[in-house]
């Protein structure tokens, strides 16, 4: 694959991660697309690759079942989110995270990264990270990720607790709106 064409899937994935708003999504194409490629007009590549990007996943979501992975990872989220976990779909960072958890009496937080979510969209499964309202790791054995093993399982997807992460196996296959 070309570095260009690389650029152009990772285009593809911020537009089919349907994370930020569309201006968000725009500028850090431009952005992207200005940083990497010089030699190309950055502002008319980016809205000729988001439009195509926003064609191809419009046209693929014919194919999707009724129910998808991702409507079972929002199944999931809310029920985290019911019992005082605190979920942070395509936070920037860690720090995204601490500063989230501080303004909060939660039991803790569920969350991952954009870079996450695109590895998602491509290869079928979500890291998810997950804190102690203390912003310590869960760790096996622990009731909180128990709890949240529990709610993806209830949700129908397979996760697992593998090197301080929950991978969780699904697609997200978010429409577009």
């Amino acid at each position: 694959m070309t570095r260009l064409a690389g650029t152009r899937a990772w285009v593809a994935d911020v537009v089919r991660s349907g994370l930020g708003t569309p201006e968000e999504a725009s500028a850090l194409v431009v952005e992207a697309i200005a940083a990497d490629h010089p030699e190309v007009d950055a502002d008319e590549t980016a809205r000729a690759w988001i439009a195509e990007a926003l064609d191809q996943w419009r046209d693929q979501t014919a194919d999707w079942p009724a129910v998808t992975d991702y409507d079972r990872l929002q199944d999931a989220f809310a029920a985290l989110e019911a019992d005082r976990i605190v979920v942070l779909q395509g936070c920037s960072d860690h720090w995204a995270a601490h500063d989230e958890l501080a303004r909060t009496t939660a039991r803790g937080i569920a969350w991952f990264t954009p870079p996450d979510v695109w590895h998602a969209i491509d290869e079928g499964m979500l890291e998810v990270n997950l804190w102690h309202s203390t912003t310590a790791n869960a760790a096996p054995g622990d009731a909180l990720l128990e709890d949240v093993l529990a709610a993806f399982r209830d949700a129908g997807l397979d996760a697992k607790f593998d090197e301080g992460r929950i991978e969780v196996s699904a697609y997200w296959q978010r429409r577009p709106s």
